[in-house]
């Protein structure tokens, strides 16, 4: 029988959820991922999976388990799309693999990013809150609020979410380039009206540039001052991928000075943020505390993609999506 711990911080309705998906004779135990070292070597000791969300064991567990069981531990699955918080070249030497969530909060994350840009377009945080405030018709969106319809959009990471965000403009009548060092097939391109440029070029010419890149060296502040100043006054920023992907001090000063229009952000670099964050008192921002992904409708989803990922590592075949 397989045996899968779950180290977890959701809430036990949630995690039963998604443990719900199991295989009948599949043992699942559920405790929290703050359990000390100790406590995690024990659970570890005999588990053939480990199901982590959020957060990441620790180097030092991971070595001394597989050094009292080798070869026990067969997959990490993540219930998260990010794995920056895991050690994978560790897993991989210890040949342990480790696996994302092979995309099934991409809906959830897509339907988010479109929820932002529209957001900050109509200045809707602010209308709201003006409103409740007796002040019917203080903006005047005649002069300060905007239409997605026509504009160019500008997707840098065509992976999963790229996609599924790159689906929903279609309907919005946008014009969509995007950026990735792995260009999409042709049909893929013709089936979601994309351009494939240089990021240059999709800075330069796109009213909103969207970030959906894993967090990696290559793209740890790949947005700052550089690519800040080369996006049009008008444009605004979007950002659900991980915060030091952009450099927030650049992003900043661009908005204050008026340099680009605004941004939505669910990702900081610094989560929660200090109260000195400058972002968090500016009108033209409007921030979301990374729950992008994170809704009711996501879990089954996850739940069936992780167990059938397990059953077939289980079986001698290889995982899906693998980052390791």
């Amino acid at each position: 029988m397989p045996k899968v711990l779950f180290l977890t911080s959701l809430a036990p309705d949630i995690a039963a959820q998604l443990t719900g998906m199991a295989p009948a004779d599949y043992e699942v135990e559920t405790h929290s991922i703050d359990a000390d070292d100790a406590t995690q070597v024990r659970l570890l000791a005999d588990a053939d999976f480990v199901i982590l969300f959020p957060g990441h064991l620790r180097d030092g567990v991971i070595q001394e388990t597989v050094a009292q069981q080798p070869g026990q531990l067969k997959l990490i699955q993540l219930v998260s799309a990010g794995f920056d918080r895991v050690n994978v070249e560790l897993c991989r030497e210890l040949g342990i693999g480790v696996a994302n969530n092979g995309g099934t909060n991409s809906i959830d994350v897509a339907e988010h990013t479109l929820c932002l840009m529209l957001a900050v377009y109509r200045r809707l945080i602010e209308m709201d809150q003006h409103v409740r405030n007796g002040g019917w018709r203080d903006i005047d969106s005649g002069n300060s609020t905007y239409t997605l319809f026509g504009k160019t959009v500008g997707i840098v990471g065509m992976g999963n979410i790229g996609r599924e965000t790159a689906k929903r403009l279609q309907g919005f009548g946008t014009t969509v380039l995007y950026v990735d060092a792995f260009p999409a097939r042709p049909e893929v391109e013709s089936a979601l009206n994309v351009q494939r440029v240089e990021l240059d070029e999709l800075l330069a010419r796109a009213d909103v540039v969207t970030l959906h890149v894993p967090l990696n060296d290559a793209t740890h502040t790949m947005i700052s001052g550089r690519e800040l100043a080369m996006m049009k006054s008008e444009a605004i920023l979007i950002n659900t991928c991980r915060g030091p992907v952009v450099d927030e001090v650049a992003l900043a000063e661009a908005l204050q000075a008026g340099q680009i229009r605004g941004a939505g952000l669910d990702v900081l670099i610094d989560e929660p943020p200090a109260p000195t964050n400058r972002l968090l008192n500016m009108p033209n921002v409007i921030l979301t505390p990374h729950s992008a992904g994170v809704t009711y409708d996501t879990w089954a989803r996850r739940g069936e993609f992780i167990f059938a990922n397990l059953q077939r590592v289980w079986r001698g075949e290889t995982a899906r999506a693998l980052v390791n």
